[in-house]
């Protein structure tokens, strides 16, 4: 990793604090992502309870990590207030095939119905956190998601507890600027260095969250954006600028730092490289000189960690 400082990208402690648990973001991504998913299963009423109960255990057929502990309880909670469920294993934990994840007790027609949503959420979310264990691993403090999500910020906040960076949290969060948006922005001007050039100049800092970034897909952009950010931060005192390396391999990456280096300009950025990032070449990319490897892999397509939940007779 090219410097010790933690990137921006890490915002997960606004998904998420480990004594309070669910900030009131991610408690309200909860609340949508529960409503649309029992109601898409049929379920739009909550369950009022009845006398005839059962016991239920959640058993892991796999190895994990295991997540969504939280979305479950505020799930029964709103919907099935009558359950109750008892985690035997915690938010972000090691879970091996075999595991007796959590009891659950109460009314059978609510436990049966609820079944497939909680193993769902948390096989879905598990999956997410484990890949991005795996990542991690190799990568610490390196890698991060993109804004590709499946599930919005239950991805994000899965890719926190594996131990990635949530990069930003929403479009509002942190400003990220394309090579679409400058053209809109600059139509009269020719030249994505140029237009570079001039946002940086004209940008308000404070308006753009929690960092700002800039994809580039050349080396002549990369330059001539670092160094109008260093004019620009040695004015303002601004943080530093994160530039988005997009699609340009290991070798093209190392030489762009390695040109900023030089330069005197390294210092003034964080250099993030997106595309074509695989976890079997990470190596390759750790050896290049960048702060961040975003990619969807580790929460698009990823395979859910396997559940299932049991009815004790």
């Amino acid at each position: 990793m090219a410097a010790k400082i933690r990137p921006p990208h890490d915002r997960g402690a606004a998904l998420w604090d480990p004594s309070a648990g669910p900030s009131r973001m991610l408690i309200s991504s909860i609340d949508r992502w529960t409503s649309a998913l029992l109601a898409d299963d049929g379920i739009d009423m909550p369950f009022m309870g009845g006398n005839d109960s059962i016991d239920a255990t959640i058993v892991a057929r796999g190895d994990g990590i295991l997540v969504g502990c939280a979305a479950v309880d505020h799930m029964l909670q709103i919907w099935a207030g009558g359950l109750q469920i008892t985690w035997s294993h915690g938010e972000g934990r090691s879970i091996s095939s075999g595991d007796e994840i959590a009891t659950i007790r109460g009314e059978k027609e609510a436990v049966l119905a609820m079944e497939r949503t909680i193993l769902n959420i948390l096989g879905q979310l598990s999956g997410i956190a484990t890949e991005s264990k795996r990542w991690s691993l190799k990568a610490p403090g390196q890698i991060a998601c993109t804004r590709k999500t499946i599930w919005g910020l239950l991805d994000k906040w899965a890719v926190h507890m594996g131990g990635g960076l949530t990069h930003r949290l929403t479009k509002k969060d942190a400003r990220m600027i394309k090579e679409n948006d400058l053209a809109v922005m600059y139509p009269d001007i020719e030249g994505n260095g140029a237009r570079v050039s001039r946002y940086i100049t004209e940008v308000d800092v404070s308006d753009c969250g929690a960092f700002l970034e800039i994809e580039v897909r050349e080396e002549k952009e990369a330059i001539m954006a670092a160094f109008a950010w260093s004019e620009k931060r040695m004015i303002e005192g601004c943080d530093r600028l994160v530039i988005m390396l997009d699609n340009f391999g290991p070798e093209r990456c190392k030489s762009i730092a390695d040109e900023l280096a030089e330069m005197g300009l390294r210092e003034h950025v964080v250099l993030e490289a997106s595309g074509g990032i695989l976890l079997a070449k990470l190596e390759d990319w750790r050896e290049c000189g960048l702060d961040v490897l975003s990619t969807s892999t580790i929460n698009r397509g990823t395979k859910p960690l396997d559940l299932s939940m049991l009815v004790k007779t």
